[in-house]
């Protein structure tokens, strides 16, 4: 295992905590980042290390001397939202990318005064991301909500994060896959390797990461209709959503059902890792995204792949209801996007179609008006 300059594993660095100013090892590894606690190389810091690699956060040790934490600052009132049943009603998942959020702007802001933070303050913080306008509307997403639950404890009157504007977002968000990169995939990963598994996974069932790596055979039931039997549709796959707790029974697709085959049956998850363990939703995205750069697909991400889905459904014609029995999608406003960009582009589609028809109706008109003309002129004797 590679060591760096200070001797600890790779992503980990000696960092002073801000509450007890105590040195620590923080593992940092892209925007996902954890405290590690123990002896480093000890058997429980590895453990915990492994862990981080998949993306799994380590209960900070700032948490539990929680009572050392200045009265009135932030580093209190994040102590006290990751308490409150708010937060602990969260899925992990979502707690997970929450707390990223907030203890990016805790290292900073952590021995702050909440009550002296004005709506001024906030506007010049997220100003200061207005090169990255997603992850600003994240961080005030997520100071609305921990601001809310200092007005709830009476730390402050009223919540200063409330009026401040969003930006406006300029792109599409994560890039959806197109129909060429999905063959560029394909070509790369053959069936029976687990790129492709993942790949089918994903694509045939429009499902979010954290879904997809839950999925067994114990989830797989024989169809019983006879009209998606006659479609070649064999089996149903039984999905709870992770995220919306939403159950779902998706037909697989014949394609989908083919990659299946080659699977075996003695594994709790289809997906499984070079260890034969399930993945975490954070690892396995960050394994497929290496499948991706292999393929020569950078841009590409798991995600992409959801969206792909969906915007495959809308080319067809799907209905946004319909859209969302498939990808679990809980607001219109999701997937309205989808059905819009395919709507678009059929309107397009018969509206340039109309337009050439016209085009050809009035010369042919034109044509026939000047037809007796000439058969006059070829009748006239001379």
């Amino acid at each position: 295992m590679l060591r760096t300059k200070s001797g600890l594993p790779r992503h980990c660095g000696w960092n002073v905590d801000r509450v007890d100013g105590k040195r620590r090892v923080r593992f940092r590894k892209g925007a996902f980042s954890t405290y590690l606690t123990g002896i480093p190389w000890s058997e429980d810091f590895m453990r915990q290390y492994a862990a981080a690699l998949e993306g799994v956060a380590v209960e900070r040790p700032s948490e539990v001397g929680a009572s050392r934490t200045i009265p009135g600052s932030f580093d209190a009132l994040c102590v006290s939202y990751y308490r409150s049943p708010e937060f602990q009603r969260l899925k992990a998942s979502t707690q997970a990318v929450r707390r990223n959020v907030i203890e990016r702007f805790r290292d900073e802001h952590g021995k702050k005064p909440v009550p002296l933070l004005g709506r001024a303050h906030i506007k010049q913080i997220i100003g200061g991301k207005s090169e990255t306008p997603e992850a600003a509307n994240n961080l005030l997403k997520v100071l609305r909500v921990l601001l809310g639950h200092a007005v709830d404890i009476g730390m402050i009157a009223s919540n200063p994060a409330i009026d401040v504007q969003r930006y406006e977002s300029k792109g599409e968000g994560i890039h959806t896959f197109t129909e060429a990169e999905v063959a560029q995939f394909e070509a790369h990963h053959p069936v029976g390797s687990r790129a492709r598994l993942a790949f089918a996974l994903l694509l045939h069932t429009g499902q979010r990461r954290g879904d997809v790596v839950r999925m067994g055979w114990q989830h797989v039931s024989d169809c019983l209709d006879e009209y998606l039997r006659s479609l070649g549709v064999r089996s149903i796959l039984s999905v709870r959503q992770e995220k919306t707790d939403t159950p779902l029974l998706i037909p697989i697709h014949p394609a989908l059902a083919d990659v299946l085959a080659a699977v075996p049956r003695n594994n709790l998850t289809f997906l499984v890792t070079e260890r034969g363990k399930s993945f975490t939703p954070a690892g396995f995205g960050n394994w497929f995204r290496d499948r991706c750069d292999e393929a020569g697909l950078p841009q590409c991400s798991a995600h992409g792949l959801r969206k792909c889905a969906a915007t495959r459904l809308a080319d067809v014609g799907c209905s946004t209801h319909r859209i969302m029995s498939m990808t679990g999608h809980r607001s219109l406003s999701e997937v309205s996007r989808y059905t819009k960009a395919a709507d678009q582009a059929r309107l397009a589609r018969e509206a340039m179609s109309m337009l050439i028809e016209a085009r050809e109706q009035k010369a042919s008109a034109k044509l026939s008006s000047i037809e007796p003309m000439l058969d006059k002129k070829r009748k006239k004797p001379k």
